[in-house]
């Protein structure tokens, strides 16, 4: 049974993209067996989570071999949350694509595309070794440019243009990276890589392991290579937008905060320092950003950068309490950037447009939906006691407990500059009036299963905001597990 977990969050959306792929021809039973996936894989990484939270991480080695030599998956308390909060998202935008509103065109591909893009992150949280990080990074990206291309128009493969030549210098730089590593450790394992560096100088690893943060950084879409992320996101459809600002930025930093927190931890300050730094740039420049735009989609891509600073703030501060407050920014910035593109994509369902100067008029036709927008839009504020702010307190809170006064002032700027932008959204998309006179809501629009699911995360962003303490404990308990594991 426990062989089964550990490989569910990779072999179930596998199997489904050859089933649905195999339904090519037959769209109705596509789309059903592609939601029976979905499904399927969000009981068993429920499962999965059960299994692993007393502590005991559960593992299996791979290919005849006993660990390290092995393919090894962990899933250990981090790994399990984390399969389980992509399973989610999975689940919620294939309900969200059964709406009218901005769903993505309906091809062969599609559906066995987004498994195939789920199986991908499934692995990189469960793998135990760099070699195999790589692999499911690898198939991360060629799912992602498969549904980035997906659209045909002009404007999509320019969007896959771009996000393709910085992403794949980011694969080709891990892969040199671990090569490096392997030559200089002789394993590729997690634990077998944090026991055989500490007995080697720190300062000799430091360009290898540099290297790798480098490369990940790019896939972080932080400062100052993050241009592909607001000029490819805007051009997807609202259910993949949701699923890629969600998930493919998160492996990434799932990735960092997992080498560094655990693997490399006693790589030199000097890099967790420049890590600071960079965390602090990413965050200020996505949400300068952020304010010059008015598409709703370029608005809130540009704060996915802005928040991937916060993530790498907790990283940098290279204690337990700063890797929980990423653990738990992570989980929250997850369930409240994919919620706010999806209603979004409401929005521009019954006004017509996701240009903010086109649009207005909703609160005073819809004001429940304008209280819909108010709960994840306030919680990427950091407005207590929201989520957002439990996470920002957190990290702040940390941050000057170390000394980093300047770390800590540009989060707190950066969170009053968010406000900025989400009173701008609410102003121009919900307070004022819609320019056309005669405007009225979309009537004939099929929103139903699109509010369920924006409801639903927005449930569980009030549970995660209401409730803190129970998550705040867990995460406390996956971050300190990173060290004392080796990372897995």
């Amino acid at each position: 049974m426990v062989s089964f977990l550990v490989t569910a969050p990779i072999l179930v959306p596998l199997a489904t993209s050859l089933l649905t792929a195999l339904c090519a021809e037959r769209p109705r039973a596509q789309q059903a067996v592609s939601l029976a996936g979905a499904l399927l894989l969000l009981g068993s990484a429920l499962a999965l989570a059960i299994q692993v939270q007393g502590g005991e991480a559960a593992k299996l080695a791979l290919g005849g071999w006993d660990a390290p030599f092995a393919i090894e998956l962990v899933a250990d308390r981090l790994g399990a949350a984390m399969t389980l909060i992509a399973a989610i998202l999975g689940v919620a935008a294939l309900v969200f694509q059964l709406s009218d509103a901005d769903p993505a065109p309906v091809s062969p591909a599609l559906y066995p595309l987004v498994h195939a893009l789920l199986a991908g992150v499934g692995g990189a949280f469960l793998t135990a070794d760099l070699f195999n990080l790589y692999v499911w990074l690898e198939v991360i990206l060629i799912a992602s440019l498969g549904l980035l291309a997906h659209g045909t128009a002009k404007r999509h493969l320019e969007a896959t243009l771009k996000y393709f030549v910085l992403n794949v210098f980011g694969t080709l730089l891990i892969l040199i990276s671990v090569a490096f590593l392997y030559a200089v450790t002789g394993h590729l394992n997690y634990s077998a890589i944090e026991r055989a560096t500490s007995a080697i100088d720190p300062t000799f690893l430091l360009p290898f392991v540099a290297a790798l943060m480098v490369a990940l950084l790019i896939k972080c879409g932080a400062f100052p290579l993050f241009a592909w992320l607001p000029a490819a996101y805007h051009t997807l459809p609202a259910p993949i937008l949701a699923l890629f600002a969600a998930l493919t930025t998160k492996v990434a930093v799932y990735a960092l905060l997992r080498l560094l927190g655990g693997v490399f931890f006693r790589a030199p300050a000097a890099l967790f320092e420049a890590l600071g730094w960079i965390a602090v740039a990413t965050m200020l420049a996505g949400v300068v950003g952020a304010a010059y735009h008015w598409d709703m989609r370029r608005i809130l891509a540009f704060h996915i950068v802005s928040q991937i600073g916060y993530m790498l703030l907790g990283i940098a501060l290279a204690t337990p309490t700063g890797d929980l407050g990423t653990i738990f920014y992570v989980i929250h910035h997850i369930l409240v950037k994919a919620n706010l593109f999806l209603i979004a994509a409401i929005a521009c369902r019954l006004t017509g447009s996701y240009d903010l100067r086109r649009i207005g008029g909703l609160y005073a036709a819809r004001p429940w939906f304008g209280v819909l927008f108010l709960v994840p839009a306030l919680s990427l504020v950091g407005i207590p006691p929201l989520s957002g702010f439990w996470a920002k307190f957190i990290l702040v809170r940390e941050s000057l407990a170390l000394g980093h006064g300047v770390w800590a002032a540009a989060a707190l700027i950066v969170g009053f500059l968010t406000l900025y932008s989400m009173t701008k959204i609410w102003s121009e998309a919900f307070w004022k009036d819609h320019p056309r006179e005669d405007w009225r809501p979309a009537e004939d629009a099929r929103l139903t299963p699109a509010l369920a699911v924006t409801c639903g995360l927005a449930a569980l962003t009030l549970v995660l905001s209401a409730w803190p303490e129970p998550f705040v404990r867990y995460a406390r308990m996956a971050a300190e597990a990173l060290r004392a594991g080796g990372g897995s």
